[in-house]
């Protein structure tokens, strides 16, 4: 696997510091399972973190403060039920392995472990997705994209942030060709229209943290249908 694209700092660090949506920690965490080179720097990341807070100077608390802490933490929901398995993937040896067919540990238990569970649905011919259950505060989405050979997403924009991870097959954008494990970590300032260059279906694992903004009719007329 020759991964080329890789995260942006600002998207490692947030990650290591847990301030993501469960939605980008998923891309996040599979790609990093995926990709030695990053894996190294959120290590890297991780050590500065723990640096920077050696560092601070203690604050006076109260007494209950602990208690305090402790009621808190029972009143939060149980995330994990949300999120099944978006830890670091540095974490354990275990991290690094993967599901039948190149899947990431992170993504397998949401998908029975293949692709071949996936059930797909049709926004035009060539282009299928899947919703998973991570969710953004605001409104964006995590699914698979299926894109068959030849064929190309809606041209469009973003009104946040998004990430793609390259699953299976490869494809080519105004930024470059992407392939297995490459990841392309994008913001608002980028308007692209994704084309599949290789021999079989593109399969895409996407987060996205706020709508896309796409610059045609027809996709306009399928993102209400679709959640894009």
């Amino acid at each position: 696997m020759n991964i080329k694209h890789h995260l942006d700092e600002a998207t490692l660090v947030s990650y290591a510091a847990g301030a993501m949506s469960q939605a980008m920690a998923l891309v996040t965490a599979c790609h990093i399972s995926m990709c030695p080179t990053c894996r190294e720097r959120l290590a890297h990341s991780e050590a500065m973190g723990g640096i920077l807070l050696e560092n601070l100077s203690p604050a006076d608390v109260s007494e209950d403060a602990l208690q305090t802490l402790l009621d808190c933490i029972d009143e939060e929901p149980d995330l994990g039920a949300e999120l099944l398995d978006c830890t670091h993937p540095n974490e354990t040896e275990s991290r690094t392995h993967t599901y039948d067919k190149g899947i990431p540990h992170a993504l397998g238990d949401y998908i029975g472990g293949s692709l071949d569970n996936v059930e797909w649905k049709r926004i035009v011919p060539g282009v299928y997705f899947h919703d998973l259950p991570c969710k953004s505060e605001r409104g964006g989405v995590s699914r698979l994209l299926r894109i068959a050979p030849g064929k190309a997403m809606l041209p469009h924009s973003h009104d946040g942030n998004e990430l793609t991870l390259i699953l299976q097959g490869s494809f080519s954008d105004e930024i470059g060709r992407f392939t297995v494990g490459d990841i392309a970590d994008l913001d608002n300032e980028v308007e692209h229209q994704p084309l599949v260059d290789s021999d079989v279906d593109c399969i895409c694992l996407i987060a996205t943290d706020a709508p896309l903004k796409f610059s045609t009719l027809l996709g306009k007329i399928v993102q209400p249908m679709t959640g894009f």
